[in-house]
């Protein structure tokens, strides 16, 4: 999927963290997420519910970034928390945005944040039907 801001997602190379070249199209790897919380079901809600919560703040940080200083923590830390749930295409898409700096910020930082809420949406809506099952 090519984002409108440059950067082709499925073309990307394989990040540090991110599964083998066998990837899920969940918006979440649950067997990366079993991992993470050692099949703990109660971790795992801990965990779904701090990452919907987070991820939404750090969009709304990005979109109040003044500097490449606030804009990398905000990109950086949706990217960790990402990985850390399984959600490889938003890892992905943060790491693109963390990537933008200076006039490149400046030019393409809106459009990529908003692809990368996009993402942060669907995996969200995922996370609240995950609830009732887990």
């Amino acid at each position: 999927m090519a984002g409108s801001f440059g950067v082709s997602v499925s073309g990307m190379a394989t990040i540090a963290g991110s599964p083998p070249a066998v990837a899920t199209d969940r918006p979440i790897d649950l067997v990366h997420l079993s991992k993470y919380t050692l099949g703990d079901k109660d971790l795992e809600r801990q965990v779904l519910s701090l990452f919907a919560t987070q991820s939404t703040l750090y969009i709304d940080r990005l979109r109040d970034a003044e500097d490449d200083r606030a804009w990398l923590e905000a990109a950086h830390t949706l990217k960790g928390s990402a990985k850390g749930v399984g959600a490889w295409r938003v890892a992905r898409y943060a790491e693109q945005v963390e990537n933008l700096k200076g006039n490149e910020r400046a030019d393409l930082g809106n459009p990529a944040i908003e692809e990368l809420s996009e993402s942060i949406k669907a995996v969200n809506e995922y996370i609240q039907d995950l609830m009732v099952e887990i």
